[in-house]
């Protein structure tokens, strides 16, 4: 069985994954919290919180990344998406 600490290092090695691309933009993205039913939410950081395409980056991006590596994870949410307008 896999612990919270083991999905919680699952989940951080996927977005090392992106990260990169999200600190070439002065962006980053933060863990907050990880449910027993498999949500995840995090913090976008920097540029990323404040960004109109934010939703895109999520889903094409962080959202992608982190359930391809981590399956156990079934939903992903950001707490501070900007709305794309």
């Amino acid at each position: 069985m896999i612990t919270t600490s083991d999905l919680h290092e699952k989940v951080e090695k996927a977005l090392d994954t992106i990260r990169p691309y999200l600190l070439a933009d002065s962006g980053n993205v933060k863990v907050l919290e990880i449910t027993d039913a498999g949500l995840l939410r995090l913090e976008l950081l920097g540029s990323c919180g404040t960004c109109p395409m934010s939703t895109m980056t999520m889903k094409a991006g962080i959202e992608e990344a982190i359930k391809k590596a981590v399956p156990e994870i079934v939903q992903v949410e950001a707490v501070n998406l900007t709305p794309f307008n």
